[in-house]
């Protein structure tokens, strides 16, 4: 039987297949089943603070079943399809659809019906988990601020270490067709030791004649409050209030 539920070995976190509804064997009990192992695994990488990219994986699954649920033809669209005709001058291929609206709709239907609030209540405990390390990790600037803050330096220091990470970011704008919203991309220099001759200034002037393209960078540091894992949570969060210091402070 296929699987859509992937993952390499015990440790390698479970991931839901984007076609995981449509695809395949099209029974409640069998999808229920592949629901709830995923959910399981997810929840147990919550419970170890691990939020990415487990919630952003939630976010996704949950919204595509709000979609679908509200959009049949959507839904139709989700279903694998076959070659019927294939016009090689044109470059041009048509599809057949597998399936019509038929018992395998209510069947479908009943798996989404199921699913949403088990995927909200996923969502609702990663929301949750976010906010509270979120309130416990403290931007900082490091010297004087200069006024482009859009690229600089960031010092991630975890809970009760004195090992830094040390970052360079940078801060665009993407604009689409109805908004625009800002978009952090950062890359890993060093980690450094912090210590009574080694302070988070120090490595800022130690960066400034490293790096001479950035002669006045803006630098924050990011302090961790309470303990949590660095890729999978304390870095993407760290991410996102900077950009949201950035913007604050504009």
């Amino acid at each position: 039987m296929k699987s859509f539920i992937t993952h390499q070995n015990r440790d390698c976190p479970m991931k839901l297949k984007e076609d995981w509804l449509t695809n395949g064997l099209i029974d409640f009990e069998y999808k229920k089943y592949v629901l709830l192992a995923y959910m399981k695994d997810t929840m147990k990488h919550f419970g170890d603070k691990k939020l990415y990219p487990f919630l952003s994986e939630l976010v996704f699954h949950y919204n595509n079943l709000l979609r679908l649920r509200e959009n049949k033809a959507v839904l139709y669209e989700n279903f694998p399809k076959k070659v019927s005709r294939a016009d090689f001058e044109k470059l041009k291929i048509s599809y057949r659809q597998i399936v019509k609206d038929d018992d395998l709709m209510k069947e479908i239907e009943d798996v989404i019906h199921y699913a949403l609030p088990k995927l909200k209540e996923g969502l609702d405990t990663g929301a949750e988990l976010y906010e509270e390390i979120a309130r416990h990790i403290v931007i900082e600037p490091i010297g004087i601020a200069p006024l482009f803050q859009k690229e600089g330096y960031l010092f991630i220091c975890a809970y009760n270490k004195d090992e830094i990470q040390v970052y360079r970011y940078q801060v665009t704008t993407i604009q689409t067709t109805n908004e625009s919203f800002e978009s952090i991309r950062t890359e890993f220099l060093e980690m450094k030791t912090k210590n009574l001759s080694n302070t988070l200034e120090t490595m800022k002037i130690n960066l400034i004649r490293r790096y001479q393209s950035m002669p006045n960078p803006a630098t924050f540091a990011a302090i961790a409050k309470l303990p949590c894992p660095m890729m999978e949570t304390l870095l993407p969060i760290t991410k996102r209030k900077l950009v949201q210091h950035l913007g604050n402070a504009a």
